[in-house]
């Protein structure tokens, strides 16, 4: 019998936090937690209840792929009760592709840039140019500081993981002249008017209304789409995929993998140029 309270809830966030996971990770997993109280009322569950469970998200409308993050999320919470019980995912044969109503292109990438810099909005064009360049999570901008400039590398700690990447002399030749023009000296590279550094709301609702302007559809308009268009475009270049993974702060290059799908459409070109339709 599994027995567990909303203070347990409360403090397996806490323990994502204090391993550094971002809040959006963390209020993410114990929201996937409070589903399993909403299935086992009162906190209380046997093994064979708990085997509904996948049954049930599928009830409420949950997709294959966004079940099997639910169940990813309540093992973890499982473990950290101290249970050895975990629930099966749901088996999903994996694309290949991805939509192409989803695929960000190089091509609006380069006019959402060109759309900030015209609407007079610096600070959002080397922001897309710094996400993109390096494949950051929005989570990891903050890494991007006056001193990171200055050595050309930054450190970011994510997942209580440290890991340093390198900044093109491009970009931090850019970087380096927006801080002179707003007296930036130090700290965060990218911040609000108060001097606070910008968070993932902030980066959201920027990429949203720019989106229209640069008439890129909203649904592809993202900050980790930036990041899946930088890992296809370094995967295109060079085809070293463990590189990748240790650029992008991925623990497996099965991960990654899925960062380096293309598009339907792509595919479907790949395939006509095998000439096995005689």
């Amino acid at each position: 019998m599994l027995v567990f309270t909303d203070a347990d809830i409360d403090c397996f966030a806490l323990s994502l936090a204090e391993r550094e996971y971002s809040a959006a990770t963390v209020s993410q997993y114990a929201r996937c937690a409070r589903l399993l109280m909403d299935f086992s009322p009162g906190g209380v569950a046997d093994r064979a209840a708990l085997a509904g469970f996948r049954d049930y998200l599928a009830a409420r409308g949950y997709a294959p792929a966004s079940v099997n993050a639910v169940l990813g999320a309540v093992n973890r919470f499982l473990s950290f009760l101290g249970s050895d019980w975990r629930l099966k995912y749901q088996r999903v044969q994996c694309k290949t592709f991805l939509p192409a109503d989803r695929e960000l292109t190089h091509r609006e990438y380069e006019r959402m840039v060109r759309a900030a810099e015209q609407s007079g909005d610096e600070r959002l064009a080397l922001l897309i140019q710094t996400l993109c360049a390096l494949g950051l999570r929005v989570s990891e901008l903050g890494a991007i500081t006056v001193e990171s400039l200055r050595r050309g590398e930054a450190a970011i700690q994510n997942k209580g993981k440290l890991r340093a990447i390198l900044i093109p002399h491009a970009l931090a030749k850019k970087l380096k002249a927006y801080c002179e023009r707003r007296g930036v000296t130090s700290g965060s590279v990218f911040v609000t008017r108060t001097g606070k550094p910008l968070d993932r709301s902030n980066v959201w609702k920027m990429l949203k209304k720019l989106a229209e302007v640069a008439k890129v559809a909203a649904k592809k308009v993202f900050p980790h789409n930036l990041r899946r268009l930088f890992a296809r475009t370094h995967y295109d270049r060079f085809r070293d995929l463990a590189r990748l993974a240790d650029i992008l702060g991925h623990s497996s290059v099965d991960t990654t993998r899925i960062y380096t799908r293309r598009s339907g459409q792509e595919e479907r070109r790949q395939l006509g140029q095998l000439r096995l339709i005689l």
